[in-house]
């Protein structure tokens, strides 16, 4: 069976889904894209998708293009229709196409282009990378300086993730002047004692969903969490390490650049992040 997908306003098979060649979205990376997993036949945490999309179209000039509760309307449309229980919603908003190329702005008029497709995943809260951990290498941060804004701009992080597989390793993390950014698609974080050690953020990382859910979460638990840059070298000294993401939640991290953390097993603080995660977003999905 075809999966159906949304293009603006209309749902058609996949095979039948057409964007303009002269989409900015297309030839600029000129757009932003939201990813919002399901559990269960429902969204998590939506709102907080919702309102992170429209900050990023503010931040470049754009205008949501309809409500939220429209969204919603399609996000929920989408999983019916495709009969997903477990797995994600991709989300994609475009300057449009103007009908040519041209580096600057198409006129205010020009309609946005809005894409929606689900991705099926079963399984995907019950991860098998979950039980035994990722690894993790370290590369030069060179994307540009609004990382806080959640743009299709992914080569980078893509090429990392291919340098990461190279090296044998699961993913890579970004480190510019000698700190942690984040990881190619992820936050990063280190545990030390009762301490959750990530980066506080600014325009350096991208504001994560899920991770404001799991830092919320942790304090509600009386862990201790501290914002602010960290090392490799402190890294791989940490008690265990993480990464947060709308599509792996909580997933652990057992090696950095080659170095086992605590006894190359995922973490107490991290399995119990990750069950208290999924456990409060079930309750709350929608």
């Amino acid at each position: 069976m075809s999966r159906i997908v949304y293009v603006n306003g209309d749902y058609v098979p996949e095979e039948e889904a057409k964007v303009s060649i002269f989409d900015r979205g297309f030839l600029m990376a000129d757009g932003v894209y939201e990813v919002t997993s399901v559990l269960g036949g429902k969204l998590i945490d939506f709102d907080g998708h919702a309102k992170r999309l429209e900050r990023s179209l503010t931040e470049l000039d754009m205008a949501m293009p309809m409500s939220a509760d429209d969204l919603l309307a399609i996000h929920r449309e989408l999983v019916a229709k495709n009969g997903i229980d477990e797995g994600m919603i991709y989300l994609q908003v475009t300057r449009g196409a103007p009908g040519d190329r041209d580096f600057a702005f198409p006129p205010e008029d020009t309609p946005l282009t809005v894409v929606l497709f689900t991705q099926n995943k079963p399984g995907l809260a019950d991860s098998p990378a979950a039980k035994k951990g990722i690894s993790v290498i370290s590369i030069p941060d060179i994307r540009w300086g609004r990382r806080d804004i959640k743009t299709t701009q992914l080569l980078y992080p893509s090429m990392g993730k291919m340098l990461a597989k190279k090296a044998g390793a699961d993913d890579a993390w970004l480190v510019e002047d000698g700190l942690v950014t984040e990881g190619t698609s992820n936050n990063a974080y280190i545990v030390k004692g009762n301490q959750i050690i990530t980066r506080q953020l600014s325009n350096d990382i991208l504001h994560g969903i899920t991770r404001a859910a799991v830092l919320k979460f942790a304090r509600e638990a009386q862990m201790e969490v501290v914002e602010r840059p960290f090392t490799i070298e402190e890294a791989q000294q940490a008690d265990e390490a993480f990464v947060t993401s709308a599509s792996t939640f909580v997933m652990p991290v057992v090696s950095v650049d080659g170095a086992a953390l605590g006894d190359g097993t995922p973490g107490r603080v991290a399995a119990r992040m990750r069950e208290i995660y999924l456990d409060e977003m079930r309750k709350a999905a929608i």
